[in-house]
């Protein structure tokens, strides 16, 4: 499996993890998605992983799947177009369960364009900082396709339902500046200042309480759907394990000792 079409590294605690296609505006073909995969699995289980950075390299971000490369595989395969088609899905769902459902926050860099299943590359990343340079658009309507890689889930769980069906029934493009206000993303910055932004977000997480801030998007995602007893179980659970490590004892003891100056 090639490495390359998925940059990955990991230095003191973060995960780099840069999208490496940018002759095919990084469209995921099988071998990215196999790629993905492994990877995702790796960075939800490494203990020596506390923030991901998720970037890619080119002017676009992510074109979601390489229409040529999967229509090629399923001219060779027996199995039919439908069925080569459902088993990539598959396998990128897999990884994006396993990072969604991982105790390691994600911040995305997001430099250019973003259509299609690239919009949900993107979004499983939980803060999203952006250049003013990137757009976003689903074009699925355009080719006759319907949503994958999350997408129906994730964008309508970021804009609400009724903008997510403006964005996948319609061939509009959001620039920047309206998926800011639109709250599909976190952030926009200067194309220059990205990079840096992004890298702050995720240095952040891992000079705080990273056990914390793990578990608090854990919850955030858990908390999705679920009856409202048990979000507040398990809110009780984590705060109380939470209260027990060295960070969060050392800064309650210092807030109280700062309230009983007041």
């Amino acid at each position: 499996m090639p490495d390359d079409v998925i940059l990955f590294d990991v230095r003191d605690g973060l995960a780099h993890v840069t999208l490496n296609r940018p002759a095919r505006l990084n469209a995921v073909d099988p071998e990215a998605i196999a790629r993905w995969q492994e990877l995702a699995h790796e960075i939800a289980e490494r203990d020596d992983i506390g923030a991901v950075l998720f970037d890619a390299n080119g002017r676009a971000f992510c074109a979601g799947g390489d229409v040529v490369a999967m229509s090629e595989l399923a001219a060779g395969s027996s199995d039919g177009a439908g069925e080569v088609v459902r088993r990539l899905a598959d396998r990128i769902h897999d990884g994006h369960r396993a990072l969604r459902e991982s105790t390691k926050p994600i911040v995305a860099a997001v430099q250019g364009p973003v259509a299609g299943g690239g919009l949900g590359f993107m979004l499983v990343a939980d803060v999203i900082i952006v250049s003013e340079r990137a757009t976003f658009a689903s074009r699925y309507s355009d080719i006759g396709l319907t949503p994958d890689c999350g997408v129906s889930t994730l964008l309508s769980e970021a804009v609400g339902v009724r903008r997510a069906l403006e964005l996948t029934l319609t061939s509009r493009t959001l620039t920047a500046a309206e998926a800011l206000d639109w709250g599909l993303v976190a952030e926009v910055v200067a194309p220059d200042a990205l990079a840096d932004r992004a890298r702050a977000v995720a240095s952040a997480w891992l000079s705080g309480p990273t056990a914390a801030f793990g578990q608090t998007k854990r919850l955030m995602h858990a908390g999705l759907g679920r009856p409202f007893q048990d979000a507040l179980d398990d809110e009780a659970r984590t705060i109380g394990a939470s209260i027990e490590t060295p960070y969060a004892r050392a800064a309650v003891a210092r807030f109280a000792a700062a309230s009983a100056k007041r």
